[in-house]
């Protein structure tokens, strides 16, 4: 049996966007144990009067409000504010499943090494593994901590536990990529400091997805992302070699030019804040790749 979560372990960051209902039926699973971990909360925002209807329901949950919709990079602010070794993230329609936040917390403590976690989401009312879990379960990496679950190459950014000292150190999530793979450059770093990524299948996540989502969108963000992601961190035949695979492969998505015209006006940045990972790490990359 997992030992009680302690209140001073981990801090749970919420990031909402105008989803009032969708966040307050979050808070009330979250609040569904014996002692209710510290909550923050990270407002993007929102018009719909959901910080508001928060603090009405939820007077003692922390919320921050941000003068504008910053995206994935909101959670920044919900780490800084923060005080424990240990940060969980959930979006507004997500939310830990009870004796999972202690799960994750004590492999943390036991392997120092251990910088994120992520854990099985399941969806909906039915429960279906999501996707990326079941990716993820099938690892090619080798597991050198003996982890119950399996060593991987990354993290999902709205379901997982990170520590915290780490995430400050690469400086967070990018403001610029807004949504979609936030957490493919931060992976590539934590590799790179010679961190661990673990998904554990018994650390359990619902995910009731908003209806409220413009996929389309969604879609442009991630290949932009995607784009951005590969000219950031990989050297340039491999990066050259992932970006010619996403364009394959979203030659039929609408308004493709106007996105890669997108990721183009980019380039002056991420020429400027281009850091090639080293070879240990590509390699770890091109095994994952190829495995998928």
């Amino acid at each position: 049996m997992n030992r009680p979560l302690s209140k001073d372990t981990v801090s749970v960051i919420v990031l909402t966007y105008n989803r009032k209902q969708e966040l307050l039926r979050t808070l009330g699973n979250l609040h569904r144990r014996e002692v209710p971990p510290p909550i923050i909360v990270v407002d993007n925002a929102s018009m719909d009067g959901s910080a508001e209807a928060l603090t009405e329901a939820y007077p003692e949950v922390k919320v921050i409000r941000l003068p504008r919709n910053m995206g994935a990079a909101g959670r920044n602010a919900g780490v800084a504010a923060a005080q424990t070794p240990y940060v969980a993230f959930c979006d507004d329609d997500v939310w830990w499943a009870p004796g999972s936040l202690a799960r994750a917390a004590e492999l943390m403590d036991s392997h120092p090494r251990l910088v994120a976690i992520t854990g099985r989401v399941l969806v909906g009312p039915e429960e279906f593994e999501d996707p990326t879990s079941t990716q993820m379960a099938v690892s090619p990496l080798e597991n050198e901590l003996g982890l119950p679950g399996m060593t991987v190459m990354g993290f999902l950014a709205g379901a997982c536990m990170l520590r915290r000292s780490a995430f400050l150190a690469v400086g967070g999530y990018h403001p610029r990529f807004f949504l979609g793979i936030e957490e493919g450059v931060m992976s590539m770093d934590f590799m790179s400091m010679g961190w661990i990524m673990a998904y554990i299948p018994d650390v359990v996540i619902h995910h009731h997805p908003s209806s409220q989502r413009d996929s389309s969108a969604r879609r442009r963000l991630i290949l932009r992302n995607a784009l951005w992601c590969a000219w950031l961190r990989r050297p340039a035949l491999s990066a050259l070699r992932e970006s010619m695979r996403l364009l394959r492969e979203a030659r039929d998505e609408r308004r493709l030019l106007g996105t890669l015209t997108e990721a183009l006006l980019g380039v002056p940045w991420v020429l400027r804040e281009r850091r090639v990972i080293p070879a240990r790490v590509e390699e770890v990359m091109r095994r994952v790749s190829e495995a998928y």
